[in-house]
């Protein structure tokens, strides 16, 4: 059996082995990219001569343009592990890539309001949810079928996004988006309780924390309902502050879940220790969001930065150099380079997110810094693992 999957590996480009390969190359290719257009953007280079909406190009490019395609290849990769079917590879890969690329590459010519564009962003993430549900249900893994509604619900959030375009209705727009950030927030916290505290049990040697029943159902419900809420909620100041105290209780629920994971222990390992950073500014995010619904000196698009540029680019960023590494056949560790790249996407949180907020009158300084981070971080990503992910495994298995 090995031999036959050896050889049929060998007629297969590497980069469409397996999902984490294509996906969290091209994800950070793209994060760099689209970060560096932004900032010239801002700066007044008419690099986006089709989009109508600069900011609504931004903001939907990170979540489903950059950060979906890092679920994506998280998952097209885990599923093989959690249910001992060989994962997506060759030509069926590399189409939901391509089908994930080319709007990428569209948009900005084109613009958000072209009918291809829309129909063909439209189509890669039930895609992958397809390609997702076929093993789980054959091995009836009912745990994690929840990805299958998840993706579907991330699509219509991308469908309603094309729609406030189409409509020039930012306020909806602006709903959509921030829901989409609470529910990759909340997808993050998942898959964060089942990892994080693991792989620090393993890297220190030491027992790994329990879950508690009550603590996770408490955590996790409140930001699941905060994203259901932010989406569907009348903004009135009763409601508001309702979303601002479940908000609230996910914070705190969060920052008690990671209190429990041993992360002084991780402050000489840096592929655990950004993990944990990353992870703390998911309960700061949340309670800047809370803040914010309640006016309280700072606006939803910087609370929401606490999110995006901080707990999701920080995580994402030290998952995939861990995942990388493990799935190729690689010793888990990391060079100088890595370390300095993950110096620099916290950095790039802080000044985006704090600066801002204490300093207003440097906040084209901070965006313009923050990006330059963001740039060097995700950058330094592919130059180090280019050859990582476009070459075969080391260790000669498949994958």
């Amino acid at each position: 059996m090995q031999i036959l999957d050896a050889e049929r590996e060998s007629k297969i480009w590497p980069l469409f082995r397996l999902g984490f390969r294509v996906f969290f190359l091209g994800g950070a290719l793209f994060a760099t990219l689209a970060m560096a257009i932004w900032a010239l953007t801002l700066s007044g280079a008419p690099l986006l001569p089709g989009i109508t909406n600069p900011i609504w190009w931004h903001a939907h490019e990170m979540i489903f343009g950059f950060g979906l395609a890092i679920v994506a290849g998280f998952v097209l990769t885990a599923i093989q592990n959690w249910t001992g079917i060989p994962g997506i590879r060759s030509w069926p890969l590399a189409l939901v890539a391509g089908l994930w690329l080319l709007p990428r590459l569209l948009m900005p010519l084109r613009g958000e309001l072209n009918l291809l564009v829309m129909v063909l962003d439209l189509l890669w993430l039930p895609l992958v949810a397809g390609m997702l549900a076929r093993p789980i249900i054959q091995i009836k893994q009912w745990r994690n079928l929840f990805f299958v509604p998840l993706l579907a619900f991330f699509t219509l959030l991308n469908a309603l996004s094309y729609y406030a375009a189409f409509g020039h209705n930012w306020l909806l727009a602006e709903r959509v988006f921030i829901t989409a950030v609470l529910a990759l927030t909340a997808l993050l916290a998942v898959m964060g309780g089942r990892v994080i505290p693991f792989f620090t049990s393993r890297a220190t040697n030491t027992e790994k924390p329990q879950p508690i029943a009550w603590l996770e159902k408490l955590s996790l419900g409140a930001l699941w309902l905060s994203t259901l809420g932010w989406l569907l909620l009348p903004r009135t100041a009763l409601f508001n502050g309702l979303l601002a105290l479940i908000l609230l209780t996910a914070a705190i629920g969060n920052l008690a879940r990671l209190a429990r994971w041993n992360s002084r222990l991780t402050l000489k390992i840096p592929l655990l220790w950004i993990l944990h950073l990353g992870y703390l500014f998911i309960p700061l995010g949340l309670l800047a969001m809370a803040a914010a619904l309640q006016q309280w000196g700072i606006t939803v698009s910087l609370a929401s930065h606490w999110l995006t540029a901080g707990a999701l680019a920080a995580v994402i960023l030290g998952m995939i150099a861990r995942v990388s590494l493990g799935h190729s056949g690689r010793p888990l560790e990391i060079g100088r380079s890595m370390v300095v790249a993950f110096a620099l996407i916290i950095v790039a949180a802080l000044l985006r997110s704090l600066l801002p907020l204490l300093a207003p009158g440097m906040t084209v300084i901070a965006y313009h810094g923050s990006a330059l981070a963001w740039i060097l971080a995700f950058g330094l990503f592919c130059w180090i693992y280019w050859p990582v992910l476009t070459r075969p495994r080391v260790d000669g298995r498949p994958g």
